[in-house]
């Protein structure tokens, strides 16, 4: 028979455990979304610069890049109301309607900063044709993947993201692996010329930083209005993306004249492709920044580096270099050590070392605080304030 002390530490055992299995499902819930996400980013980032590169006729765009990125916007804004259209025909009964001109004024209010971020996208869109112009597919993708340690910086200062020394040292081998896969063992006489040269660089620290500062900003965005139907948000988005890339064809007819407000003019298959598949990612984009995590997102792009290199070759006759093997073989070394459980930051209590795991910790916050590192291999500093909010005040 027990004791009454041996009672309270029986009673005291069972929201333990039960703590634990829900921990654990929600663990499994995470890493299979994560799954889902990752292969689904792969798939659709692999495809962007191959269906750009056969965009290309003569090497040049027969259409105007901002008329894709407008009808890209015009896409997800369609897919948007779509998907709130039937999200309110399965509301529950006593559930305030997503389709009340209250809600959707109330909720354009709260997310106004959605408006950042696209303007933002709609500069990076636009460049992303530039530097297709100036690299090829592969290429890019490895370019781009630059973007992971100035995200991983932006968090740090936005959002207040804590990364261990090991993750640092895992985004160096990442900038390391990129650069091995930039070097040649032949310089190509063809881009030597002072002007080509200093405008391509001007053109990548552009496209590091303007899509990074855009993602770190939607997922504060999406975040901090955790409660909003992520379609209500999308919509928002997309709208603010498709205004902005409208002014910007607006600015092209004041320019070039009324012949070229056609925003269909020059398009093909590859073209309708290459929207369909630009529309896909920035919805998928979306779930990453609110129910995932931006380092996430940025480093499954990595993984598509290897399905963009090896259709390259296949379809246009780009060659794999070794450099091109060494540097993506530095990656996925980089790609482990970052979401090792040895990655995770170690934190000093009481005299002994503990192993903080985030999500364990953000379970006892609020849910926008788990959801903001969903991520399991991502990692904090745990202090006397561990319930405070990841999203500044």
């Amino acid at each position: 028979m027990l004791g009454s002390g041996g009672g309270r530490r029986l009673e005291q055992s069972w929201p333990c455990f039960f703590d634990i299995v829900s921990l654990s499902k929600h663990s499994f819930a995470q890493r299979a979304l994560n799954t889902l996400l990752v292969v689904g980013d792969c798939i659709l980032v692999g495809m962007q610069p191959i269906l750009v590169y056969m965009s290309k006729v003569d090497g040049k765009f027969m259409f105007s890049p901002i008329s894709v990125n407008f009808l890209t916007e015009t896409t997800k804004v369609i897919f948007a109301i779509f998907m709130l259209i039937i999200q309110a025909r399965h509301q529950k009964v006593g559930e305030k309607p997503l389709l009340s001109i209250s809600t959707f004024m109330q909720a354009a209010r709260n997310n106004v900063l959605l408006a950042v971020p696209a303007l933002l996208y709609a500069i990076n869109n636009y460049l992303k044709f530039i530097m297709q112009l100036s690299f090829n597919p592969a290429t890019v993708k490895m370019l781009s993947n630059l973007k992971v340690l100035v995200i991983a910086v932006l968090l740090k200062l936005i959002m207040r993201r804590h990364f261990s020394i090991i993750q640092w040292e895992a985004l160096a081998l990442l900038l390391i692996g990129i650069s091995v896969n930039q070097l040649r063992s032949m310089p190509d006489t063809s881009t030597l010329g002072l002007t080509v040269t200093m405008s391509t660089y001007v053109y990548t620290l552009i496209f590091v930083t303007v899509p990074s500062l855009a993602s770190v900003y939607n997922e504060y965005a999406l975040k901090s209005q955790y409660d909003t139907s992520i379609y209500l948000q999308n919509l928002f988005l997309y709208g603010y993306g498709a205004i902005f890339n409208f002014m910007g064809i607006l600015g092209t007819v004041l320019m070039k004249g009324p012949s070229s407000f056609d925003i269909l003019q020059g398009h093909s298959k590859a073209t309708m492709l290459l929207i369909a598949n630009n529309a896909a990612q920035g919805i998928l984009s979306s779930f990453f920044f609110k129910y995932a995590d931006t380092i996430l997102k940025k480093y499954s792009s990595t993984v598509a580096t290897i399905f963009t290199g090896i259709a390259s070759a296949i379809l246009f006759g780009h060659q794999l270099t070794m450099n091109f093997v060494l540097g993506i073989s530095i990656v996925f070394i980089s790609m482990h050590q970052f979401f090792s459980p040895l990655s995770k930051v170690k934190d000093e209590q009481n005299g002994v070392t503990e192993m903080v795991d985030v999500d364990n910790q953000r379970s006892k916050g609020s849910f926008v605080n788990m959801a903001a590192g969903a991520n399991e291999e991502a990692s904090h500093l745990v202090g006397s304030d561990e319930r405070e909010p990841l999203l500044p005040t």
